[in-house]
């Protein structure tokens, strides 16, 4: 088994609040974090895929094709966009690194099965110092 993995960068804003917080608790509990008017990071995305080496091609998938699919399905979606208002896989969940990170695993699964490859993990880099990383639904259960 090999891991291979495929960075991208995207730039968006988000808000993080729960609309049935008052705005002093929204404040309390998100920080900064929970400014009316929104802040933006430029994130980095990495997807590690795994699986057994082709021996025709020696790729466990092929990178240019993995490259195109994160662009499409993800990268595209969200660069320069607003999280909370204009990403419908975001609809619905707080904007947070960790639910994006779930909701990218999501758009990529199957069509990364697809390519011949399996997804491994889903890790974004928010800040230099913070980051998520997702690695699948079967993680959650331990």
């Amino acid at each position: 088994m090999v891991f291979i993995t495929r960075r991208e960068q995207f730039n968006a804003a988000h808000r993080l609040f729960r609309d049935d917080f008052s705005e002093e608790e929204n404040l309390r509990v998100f920080g900064k974090c929970s400014n009316p008017n929104w802040h933006g990071h430029n994130y980095t995305l990495f997807v590690t895929v795994k699986g057994p080496v082709a021996p025709q091609t020696g790729f466990v998938v092929n990178l240019a094709s993995l490259g195109r699919l994160i662009r499409e399905k993800v990268v595209e979606k969200l660069d320069h966009r607003n999280i909370n208002l204009e990403v419908p896989f975001m609809s619905g969940r707080l904007a947070s690194t960790e639910n994006l990170a779930v909701a990218i695993w999501e758009e990529l699964e199957e069509e990364i099965r697809k390519l011949g490859g399996i997804l491994h993990s889903v890790r974004i880099n928010e800040t230099e110092n913070n980051s998520a990383e997702y690695l699948g639904p079967e993680q959650e259960k331990e």
